[in-house]
């Protein structure tokens, strides 16, 4: 008996303490006061969503103005590569800074950029002032996203972000349109400036409507900026812009591999990410990317997932309109209307995976689901053939992805929230976002990088005339150009612009398949259809996994 009662623990089961009551809901809100928030908050989303497209649609007339048509492209890759790098930062800050001041810092950020863009004496200086408005750019969607998860339950968050999803899309489908048309009547630069006052308007009302209150006690400002973790910031963002500056420079500028302005980035974004894993396991006592919940299973599983899937997402979004361009010799418009379909698929797939997951309270298979149509629409655009493929099947196979796409946006979310604790949610979206976003980057560059190599190989070989090695480099850089050659060397153009895009379309359908493997570990959760309900089931589980590991420590000391 006296053996027995060695065996027992000293103290009973941590979960068999007396239970803490849940938290109170602070930010239950309905009515007229939701309304305001969702508005002010979407508002913000349709403008960033708004400045992108208008950029793409300036980027030549920009470059012609400065006379720099060259380095153009910069404009777009810049604003891409800061806001991915400080995209993940606004988790945490919106835990630090309150969601409020975390959205006026990332519009102030992106209202200041946006002004010195319409303000820049050089193309040098747009290209700084569009990373500046990356820095802000990121953080409005981040934190739109954790706004509408603390407000929303689980249950029905997968139809407000179908929501959210469409005013994106809207306001990326009008920003061509009137940034061409403010361009031609006005000057580019006025494109700019007249998104200024609307984002300082969006601003006081920000400041007025949205107040989410934390659980936790209010801190002085002091405190919040000894809260911020400064040396993991700095390590992550030198690990993403040098990684990605890396493989954008091996893209445009068409350097080998072994080239140190290629090779030297890479190298340096791999000590980074050292520096950066240690920081934010050993260092930091408020990591901003914590290494317990990047290694989960679902949030790990998510954010690959993610990752995977907006490298071909944005790899078709980028080679569909070359392909129409460079091998069916269609004008830039004619081949921009080819995505249209896409963009009515992202809209009702994400809609659609919100009204299942209010449905059914399910997302697991919903998200196995929509990553097998991402692979279906990938297989199907790596199998068009220039010469038997019908006109159908042009305009119908690119929706399947477009689909995929949008539901796995609005399931994975769901699911890396359901899976983690309340105060660990906006940090969780933060990490989703940053995966999602390098793979956006990464499949423009890597597919730049395999399209021009295949490209530039073919053209060499077929390429006739005496004068071939001028119009291969006149064709790689405006496939627009391939419709005004004529016989024998039109159609080794459009042959080896096929045949490269057709490696460009393989490879993606490879991503593809990894997208639906790192899918099926995510854990299927219930959705609660409240923020009490929540905290309670995350609080059953972590009271279930202590009685686990208690027990298995008493057999252990039972055995020895």
């Amino acid at each position: 008996m006296a053996h027995a009662a060695e065996r027992q623990p000293l103290l009973p089961p941590r979960a068999l303490l007396a239970p803490v009551p849940p938290p109170r809901d602070l930010n239950h809100v309905s009515g007229a006061k939701l309304y305001w928030i969702f508005a002010v908050v979407w508002t913000t989303v349709f403008l960033g969503a708004l400045d992108s497209t208008i950029v793409a649609t300036l980027q030549q007339p920009i470059g012609d103005y400065f006379q720099q048509s060259h380095i153009a492209s910069y404009i777009g890759t810049s604003y891409m590569l800061s806001g991915c790098c400080f995209t993940p930062l606004y988790g945490r800050l919106s835990d630090i800074l309150g969601r409020k001041g975390a959205m006026l810092l990332a519009l102030t950020i992106f209202t200041t950029g946006t002004l010195l863009c319409g303000i820049a004496p050089s193309m040098k200086a747009l290209i700084a002032a569009r990373a500046i408005a990356g820095m802000g750019g990121g953080g409005i969607f981040t934190v739109s996203s954790i706004v509408a998860t603390d407000l929303i339950p689980l249950r029905n968050r997968g139809l407000i972000q179908g929501v959210s999803n469409t005013i994106f899309g809207v306001g990326a489908g009008l920003g061509g349109p009137i940034g061409g048309y403010i361009s031609d009547n006005f000057g580019w630069k006025y494109a700019f400036l007249v998104q200024v006052p609307f984002l300082v308007a969006s601003a006081i009302l920000i400041a007025i409507h949205v107040n989410i209150i934390l659980p936790e006690a209010p801190l002085t400002l002091n405190q919040k900026l000894k809260k911020i973790d400064w040396l993991g910031s700095l390590t992550l963002v030198l690990f993403v812009s040098s990684f990605l500056a890396g493989f954008s420079l091996k893209a445009t500028k068409d350097l080998a591999w072994g080239d140190t302005r290629v090779l030297g980035p890479i190298s340096f974004s791999g000590l980074a990410l050292s520096a950066f894993i240690f920081v934010e396991a050993k260092v930091s006592p408020a990591p901003v990317m914590p290494m317990r919940l990047l290694l989960s299973r679902t949030p790990l599983a998510v954010s690959l997932t993610n990752f995977f899937g907006s490298i071909v997402s944005f790899s078709i979004l980028y080679n569909v309109p070359l392909y129409f361009m460079a091998v069916r010799l269609q004008t830039a418009s004619e081949a921009g209307q080819h995505l249209v379909p896409n963009a009515i698929a992202l809209s009702l797939g994400s809609f659609g995976a919100g009204w299942i997951m209010q449905k059914t309270g399910k997302y697991w298979f919903l998200t196995v689901a929509s990553t097998s149509l991402s692979l279906l629409g990938s297989t199907l655009v790596a199998l068009w053939d220039r010469k038997r493929t019908s006109e159908g099947e042009f305009w119908f196979d690119i929706t399947f992805n477009g689909l995929g796409i949008a539901s796995t946006v609005t399931s994975t979310l769901i699911a890396i929230t359901a899976c983690v604790a309340r105060e660990d949610m906006a940090v969780a979206t933060g990490i989703m976002y940053l995966f999602r976003t390098t793979g956006q980057v990464l499949g423009v560059s890597l597919s730049g990088t395999i399209f021009q190599a295949v490209l530039v190989a073919k053209l060499r070989e077929t390429m006739p005339g005496p004068d071939k090695n001028a119009i291969i480099e006149m064709i790689r850089h405006d496939a627009g150009l391939v419709r005004s050659l004529g016989g024998a060397q039109r159609e080794a153009a459009v042959s080896s612009f096929a045949q490269a895009l057709k490696v460009v379309f393989i490879c993606q359908a490879s991503l593809a398949v990894l997208s639906v493997i790192c899918a099926l570990p995510i854990e299927e959760r219930p959705l609660p259809g409240s923020h009490e309900e929540h905290d309670e089931g995350h609080r059953r589980r972590e009271n279930r996994n202590v009685i686990t590991e208690d027990n298995r420590d008493t057999g252990i000391r039972g055995s020895t």
